[in-house]
């Protein structure tokens, strides 16, 4: 997958991105509704990024990738449409993560609803989930903006997570 919104260009990660990627993962705000909540060293960081590439092996158009300002090609966080297993059945999910210093631009959102029409129109999914802890608002807004409804509340590592779907 390799393409852009309005102000935003998607591309996949490389190794020349870890430090940015470790920047978000040792954040302690950054990472509060990330998996078990709390921050990644570099060891952690590396298998996280190793987990990304391996999703590229599900596809061009799949798998975490860095979304960049197309103005100064700033990193701004990551999205993508993630191959996940939840209750033993396959799913395609819409996530984004945006760093902090640029919450609240409305970047989750265009970046959600690129990700929703493409998976939609040009995959031809029938249905795209976003997976997001109960007390992540931020997260569940971008799921309503984009005409994501909730689903039904699972466990999933040990955590309480909603899933939001089309």
């Amino acid at each position: 997958m390799n393409f852009e919104t309005q102000r935003l260009k998607f591309r996949k990660y490389n190794d020349d991105d870890f430090d940015y990627l470790f920047s978000l993962l040792s954040d302690p705000e950054m990472v509060r509704y990330i998996g078990d909540g709390n921050t990644k060293d570099a060891k952690s960081t590396t298998d996280f990024l190793k987990w990304i590439y391996s999703t590229y092996d599900d596809g061009p158009d799949r798998g975490l990738m860095v979304l960049e300002n197309k103005e100064d090609n700033t990193r701004i966080g990551h999205a993508g449409l993630v191959p996940q297993t939840v209750n033993g059945v396959d799913v395609l999910e819409i996530g984004y993560w945006i760093s902090r210093k640029h919450w609240g631009k409305g970047y989750a959102t265009e970046a959600a609803k690129a990700l929703k029409n493409y998976g939609l129109i040009d995959l031809g999914e029938d249905r795209l989930v976003s997976l997001i802890q109960p007390n992540n608002m931020a997260s569940k807004m971008v799921a309503i903006k984009i005409g994501m409804g909730f689903d039904k509340e699972i466990v999933l590592g040990n955590q309480k997570v909603h899933i939001h779907s089309t």
